[in-house]
């Protein structure tokens, strides 16, 4: 494969990006000295010294390779850029399952303009895989080795494997309308956070429904998916890379078959 020469850097980057971050996470998971703040008055959104020292050692990385980028970070939040470019960049997504000791949280890559992402990296760093998609590429690479990625053929619902972060999804109206589309599904799983898109991009679910979402917790997954062969909408079947409702497909029928229930949450 062929990447121009910007290409080829914003690749080298991310990986770079990646990289760095998992050196500043990997000493902090199911480590007894861990500590997680609070960043909500009424309810639980924590935060950890590795969510900030992962951002921190990223933007480092940016700061070196590309400084003209602007950066959009979960914890540090903007910084503009001259370049056109944005890295949208979730440092930890899935703290909860990180403070829990569970290794389905991930790191978050990704980078592009004001239509989306261009290129997105999703990195487990305990299992060590790394699933990246953008620029004509998609590939997974992990303990045994590097592969493809390609999302499943699956047609109805009545086959699907459907995931969400957490049961209560959103308000009223989105939970409603996410069971409503789950009773429609073969299997319902829970508590995946970004790893679900992962999964999904690999080739072993078929949907992945969320709500509430902000740009850096789905930027990177639309890249990825969207790389794989997959599909990422709103729940009305347009963008969804300024965050809100998220409905990711295998294939443009498993989308229709979802977005026909989702599409009247409201």
């Amino acid at each position: 494969m062929t990447f121009s020469e910007e290409q080829s850097d914003l690749i080298a980057t991310a990986h770079a990006m990646a990289d760095a971050a998992r050196a500043a996470i990997l000493p902090w998971f199911r480590s007894t000295a861990l500590v997680s703040d609070n960043k909500l008055d009424d309810g639980f959104d924590p935060v950890t010294e590795a969510d900030r020292a992962a951002e921190t050692a990223m933007r480092a990385v940016l700061a070196d390779r590309r400084p003209d980028d602007g950066i959009h970070g979960e914890e540090f939040g903007r910084q503009p850029g001259t370049s056109g470019l944005t890295w949208v960049l979730d440092p930890i997504d899935g703290t909860r399952a990180f403070i829990s000791g569970s290794p389905t949280w991930g790191v978050l890559i990704a980078v592009g303009g004001a239509g989306g992402p261009d290129l997105g990296i999703i990195d487990q760093p305990y299992i060590g895989e790394r699933f990246v998609g953008g620029f004509g590429l998609g590939e997974m690479t992990g303990p045994l080795g590097t592969r493809p990625l390609a999302t499943r053929a699956t047609e109805g619902l009545e086959e699907a494997t459907i995931f969400t972060t957490f049961p209560e999804v959103g308000n009223k109206a989105e939970r409603t309308g996410f069971h409503r589309l789950a009773s429609h599904c073969k299997l319902t799983r829970y508590g995946a956070d970004c790893y679900a898109y992962a999964l999904l991009a690999a080739g072993h679910i078929d949907l992945v429904v969320e709500a509430g979402l902000n740009a850096y917790d789905i930027q990177a997954p639309i890249a990825v998916v969207r790389a794989a062969g997959g599909i990422v909408t709103d729940w009305k079947g347009g963008p969804a890379h300024e965050g809100g409702r998220a409905l990711a497909a295998a294939n443009p029928a498993i989308h229709a078959a979802a977005l026909a229930i989702l599409s009247d949450a409201d």
